[in-house]
């Protein structure tokens, strides 16, 4: 199964899968300059809406040919990877239909020895063919950035302090919540989390805050939303902690809470509980509300 210098090889002890080789030179014909041209964004969308092969240049032509033949040879399954650096060459892949899939650190080695981290991309048997619209929009899904969504729940006992919990892997307390899971509602995973967390059903009101949260320590950016979940003075002595994550909770004010809570949890809680509990949603930027032009907050 091989174009010119492109050929599948078929990986060890994995039936039905092929990897790619012989991409190097790829990279370097045939690969128009995306998104600079007018005619060449034009151009693309034709190719979009044309058959699988038309309005493919030779490079990823000469990967499809290899394509279509390991899938007509029994295999469902033909992926390659990619140095990151390596945009024309990943451009190229794209073009015949592999999807992204993810980084795999320090796998490949670049031309100084160094390991280098590589992109792996694939495509299935059953994948809709390039250039079909169902082909270039399963390709934007997989292309585009993702962004992690955290949903947490502001739960007061009605004196102006603010329940936090402690929580078993790692020092800093936090508001009762976690992060969404893929294709869940921020709503059902805010009532999931409080189920799980403190053995309650809670009313879960209206949007207090949207939070974005630049990188932090080893985690990198995510948007976090923060529900209202009303006054419940009595709520500590009915809870049912998850042992797992949770050693207890408690009821902060902001003052107590600064000495066990991230800083920006911190920068948080001043923003959330100082707003007019009758104004709109809040946005803020790393915990503070983000400033209009004139110097007025958000």
């Amino acid at each position: 199964m091989t174009t010119g210098r492109v050929r599948a090889q078929v990986r060890s002890g994995e039936p039905g899968v092929v990897g790619l080789v012989g991409l190097e030179h790829l990279g370097t014909v045939d690969d128009p300059p995306f998104g600079t041209d007018p005619a060449v964004e034009a151009a693309e969308g034709t190719a979009r809406r044309a058959g699988p092969a038309e309005g493919l240049d030779s490079a990823a032509k000469a990967v499809l040919e290899v394509v279509d033949a390991a899938f007509a040879a029994g295999h469902h399954r033909v992926e390659a990877e990619v140095p990151r650096e390596q945009v024309a060459l990943r451009r190229v892949l794209q073009r015949a239909g592999l999807r992204p899939e993810g980084v795999a650190r320090g796998r490949g080695r670049g031309a100084d020895g160094i390991p280098v981290d590589v992109l792996r991309l694939a495509r299935l048997r059953d994948d809709p063919p390039p250039g079909t619209h169902e082909a270039f929009l399963a390709m934007l899904d997989a292309s585009l950035p993702t962004k992690r969504l955290i949903v947490q729940g502001l739960v007061t006992d009605g004196a102006g302090r603010v329940l936090l919990c402690e929580l078993t892997y790692k020092k800093d307390w936090d508001l009762v919540g976690g992060v969404a899971e893929p294709a869940e509602s921020p709503v059902a995973s805010l009532r999931r989390e409080v189920s799980e967390e403190l053995g309650l059903e809670l009313p879960i009101g209206g949007l207090v805050a949207v939070d974005w949260l630049p990188p932090y320590k080893q985690w990198t950016d995510a948007l976090l939303l923060v529900f209202d979940l009303g006054a419940h003075p009595d709520l500590i002595e009915r809870v049912t902690l998850q042992p797992t994550e949770l050693r207890a909770v408690h009821w902060s004010t902001t003052e107590e809470a600064a000495g066990h809570v991230a800083p920006y949890v911190a920068r948080l809680l001043t923003s959330v509980l100082a707003r007019d509990p009758g104004g709109p949603t809040l946005f803020l930027e790393d915990g503070l509300p983000r400033k209009r032009p004139g110097g007025a907050s958000a």
